[in-house]
Formats: structure tokens, sequence, C-alpha cells
């Protein structure tokens, strides 16, 4: 089947839902989505929304912070951008719907100024309290009123339950165009959808990734099944630049316990006064940074690791019982109901908390409109690398970011989708060739096992020239085994994203192994400090090549 649509966004978290709703104005939309339209990375933001809404912040205080926190690699135009936009998208969240928490005794209706009556906290990192939040489940709000409003749009359709297995370019359909090249661009994907297994040639005007992040890769996450790093992946297969995937954010405060998944102790814990204490209820961040438990988050996963090795504990522990409990619980509702059916009474007892792999920093480099490095292609969300997070993100940007890029690249890409004619396209439907069902799908499961245990151990938090060589050796046999295996058999939703976590971890690991230093997310204990006269830059790889057999 053929489907040809002006504009196509892959991914239906708060990059690609606002996206679609900027252009749609323009052309018809299709939004492809691996699972339900509310499934995204988004949905599980707990903290909230980082801008500047207090008469006692600014701007420079705001831009100040976030480029402190990345370690000298963050773009400042970008950072400033992205900064000074906040306030006029946080506007536009609550136009469409979404209700963010507001000071004890405020009501939207009826003030002339939201920022009188926005319940803003803080975070670790910043020097004010400019998180805008909702409760605890900012992200969850966001989509809800985002997808509301989506549903309700007659020029956007969404395709759920359907992933992408890769972008459709000229370069790959061209043989006298080198893929990657300047006269590449991106003219859609082929799409397969899961309950039939048919896959689908979706042509496109423009391009949108906004695909999310790749905590899957690690074997701890705190990241959703779907945050496989399927648009970087796919991207770098087609010969766009990638950047500074080696900056990994481990997120200080996961849940440990044996029973519970991925669930995240949101940094607005810290932000409201949570203190990390090891087994014997002493504290230790007193010992790393002057901001103590709210210091940068890879400040704080680092200690946490360190301190973890050094008495080999299973965990430390984020106590919060100095709050009143009805504060607690009005505060962080989410958190208290999972910690309790749990068994843990967050009110009463501290929370035993590990390092889990959060958020991507690196990705598809984009300039200050979200257009990439191939025509027709923009990426928005935490797909993108486009340098507002330089070496460390700082907390509860990332959602200020997809919002500004998707606006911006709304701003361009309609004018450019003007300007395209579906005339010259000419697509052949999928070919699966000589491929056959497989019997052997404890295949896939192994290796997806084993690639996250191996960039577990050997690529996390602390890294060293050997464990990335022993990384690369193994994941560069696991690349073979998987392209044999997907050029063999026909083709599931699994292989697809066990090829695209094996694509992303060998990207992970060249952009380690070029940085000869040590510098915010990238800790390399054979280079351990920071070199600003080589190293102040970003690690930029593309893969160019003239046959599709990757």
């Amino acid at each position: 089947m053929e489907i040809r649509t002006d504009f196509l966004v892959i991914g239906s978290g708060v990059a690609g839902l606002l996206f679609a709703l900027k252009v749609c104005k323009y052309g018809s939309v299709a939004v492809i989505t691996k699972s339900d339209c509310e499934e995204s990375s988004t949905k599980y933001a707990q903290g909230g929304i980082a801008s500047v809404m207090a008469a006692d912040d600014s701007y420079d205080l705001h831009i100040r912070d976030t480029l402190e926190a990345g370690a000298g690699l963050c773009n400042e135009d970008a950072v400033r951008l992205v900064v000074e936009k906040g306030p006029e998208r946080i506007r536009e969240l609550i136009e469409l719907g979404a209700q963010f928490t507001l000071r004890e005794g405020n009501s939207l209706r009826g003030s002339d100024n939201i920022i009188d009556v926005l319940d803003l906290g803080r975070e670790g990192g910043h020097s004010k309290r400019r998180i805008v939040h909702a409760a605890d489940f900012t992200g969850a709000e966001v989509v809800r009123a985002l997808v509301d409003v989506v549903s309700k749009n007659d020029n956007i359709k969404v395709f759920e339950n359907h992933i992408v297995i890769d972008l459709i370019t000229i370069g790959k359909l061209n043989s006298g165009v080198e893929i990657g090249s300047e006269d590449d661009a991106v003219i859609g994907a082929y799409v397969l959808e899961r309950g039939n297994g048919e896959i689908k040639s979706f042509l496109s005007k423009i391009t949108l990734l906004a695909t999310g992040g790749a905590g899957k890769v690690y074997l701890y996450t705190s990241n959703p099944d779907i945050a496989t790093g399927d648009g970087i992946a796919m991207a770098y297969r087609s010969g766009v630049k990638i950047a500074n995937m080696e900056f990994i954010q481990f997120h200080p405060t996961c849940l440990y316990h044996p029973v519970a998944k991925s669930f995240l102790i949101s940094e607005a814990v810290r932000g409201e006064g949570g203190i990390l204490r090891l087994k014997d209820g002493s504290t230790f961040m007193e010992n790393y940074h002057p901001l103590s438990c709210l210091a940068p988050r890879d400040i704080v996963a680092r200690a946490i690791d360190f301190e973890m090795k050094r008495s080999g504990d299973d965990c430390v522990y984020l106590d919060i019982t100095h709050l009143e409990g009805y504060r607690i619980r009005e505060r962080f509702p989410t958190i208290y109901k999972n910690c309790l059916s749990f068994g843990i009474d967050i009110t009463k007892t501290p929370i035993p908390v590990v390092p889990a792999a959060h958020y991507t920093c690196g990705g598809v480099i984009t300039d200050l409109y979200g257009r990439t490095s191939i025509k027709r292609l923009y990426a928005s969300g935490e797909v993108a690398c486009t340098g507002v997070h330089g070496a460390n993100r700082l907390a509860s940007n990332s959602l200020l970011e997809a919002l500004v890029f998707s606006e911006r690249a709304a701003s361009v890409a309609f004018k450019e989708m003007k300007d395209t004619s579906f005339d010259i396209l000419s697509v052949s439907p999928w070919d699966k060739g000589n491929a056959v069902d497989s019997d052997e799908s404890v295949v896939v499961s192994n290796n997806w096992d084993e690639i996250r245990r191996t960039m577990w151990n050997y690529v996390g938090i602390v890294r060293s020239n050997k464990r990335l060589n022993r990384a690369k050796r193994r994941i560069d046999i696991l690349l073979e085994e998987i392209r044999e295996y997907y050029w063999n058999f026909i083709i599931t939703g699994d292989l697809i994203e066990l090829r695209n976590i094996a694509t992303v971890a060998d990207i992970i690991i060249q952009c380690a192994m070029m940085r000869k230093e040590s510098r915010g997310l990238h800790y390399n204990i054979d280079h351990p400090q920071r070199d600003d006269i080589h190293w102040k830059r970003d690690t930029v790889i593309q893969y160019r090549r003239t046959v599709d057999r990757e």
C-alpha cells in the first residue's frame, strides 16, 4: 500500500504532536506511532517544563544554568532561543488545554497574568524556582491535552501500532546520488503495521523525526519500552549527521525494587528538599559538589555509582520524610502511590534508588529550525542534537526544547512543502526478496539482552579504553549477526527494534572512543580530565555508502 501525505511525523510525543498541530493548516499530516498515540517518553516525564516565569528569575540566569550544566558544549544561540521562547510555549500549552499546578488558592480564571498563579518547582542545577508542572505527571498531562486536540483535527491522521523500518531517500532509489550527500533528500518511509505485518510506503514532502531517545540500549533505564533509538538509527543508515552520542544521561534516582520496572523518582523530589543517604543514614553529596543534592545529574549519578561500588551496597536512599506527609502526597501523588504499591511509604521511609539510563543528549544534528543535514528531513525532541544540552542536559529543559524546536521547524517546513512536488517520485513497494518466516526468535531475545548488558557493563556511567574496546568488538559481532538475520527473515517489530538498538549502541561506542577526555556525562578513567584545548567540540559521525544493505 502507498500512502501520500504532505507531512510525515514519526513519533507521537510532545515534539511530534505539536509539529503536527502547527503544520496541519497547510496540508495533510500522517503521524506514525509504534504503540497508541498517548504512549511516548513524554508521557513519563514527571518533573515539568523549565521556563522563566517568576519575577525574581531571568533569561540570563536560566541560560547560565543551562550552559554550566552543559559543560562547555552548549550552542549558546540555541540555548538563548529556547529559554527566551519558553514562556510563549507555556502559554500556548495552557490555551491548548494543559492544566498545570497552580499556587494554593489560585485559579487561572480571573487572573490577568498566569505568571502570578503557576506553582513553580525547583530541580537540580537550577538557581531559581522555574519548573512549571502538573503535580508529578506533567508529561502525561501535556500528552493528554495535545492528543485531545489532534484527535479532533480532520487534517491529521494517526497510524497507531505502526513502526518505521527505514527512511526512503533519493540516494537509496537513485544510484547516481550518494546517500547522505548534498543532493540527497528524504521522501518518506517504509512502515510495518504490527497487527497484520503489512509493509506500507508512506511518501511525504516533509518528514519529521520525533522518535525520542534510546534508553532501552541499556539494561537499566527509566525509559518506556518504545525508547529503542529508532529515529537515530534510521537517520544514521540514511547518511544523516549524528553528534555527541557519548553523552547518555543517567538519572540518579530510579526506584530500586525487584518488581518495579523503570520507575523514575523525579528530580523534583530533591528540588523540594529530598536528601540522598547511604544505608547507614549518612549523607555524602556534600563531598562531591557545593550544591550537594541539587548538583547536576551527571555529578549526582557518578557520586552514587562511586558510593555503591565503594560500599558494595545495591542502592542508596532518597529521604523526603522530613516534609509533612500531606505535602508529600499533594506534590508527588504518582510517586507516593507507586512506591506504596511496592510497600514503601515515602512519608515515613527513605526510597531505595539507583542510577539508570535516562536521556540521550546527542542525536541527529539540526540547525536552529530543526533542519537536518539531509533535505526535507527535520528532527525535534530527544532524537535531535540541537546544541541546547551540550554534554549534560539541565533538568526539565527537554520538553521545553521539544516545544520550541517543533514550532521553529513548522515555521519553515510548510514553505519547503509548498515548493516540493510528488511528480518525480516513483517508489517501488517493499520487496521482501527471499525472506522467510523465522523459527529462531530466541536469536532476537538473546541478542537484545546481550547488547543491553554489554552497554551497561562497558559503556555506562564510568568508562575506560579497555571497556570501550571490548564493547566495540562484541557489538560488531552482534551487528553482523543481526544484519544477516534481517535480510534472511521476514521483518517483525521486534527485529526492527533489535536492529536499531544495535545500531545506536555502535554509534554511542564510536563517539565515546573518539572523545579523549572526560566531560559532562562522559567519564573515562583513562582520560579523567576535561580538555578544552582539543575537545571543546562535538563528536560528529556520518555513515555514507552507495548500497543499502545495512
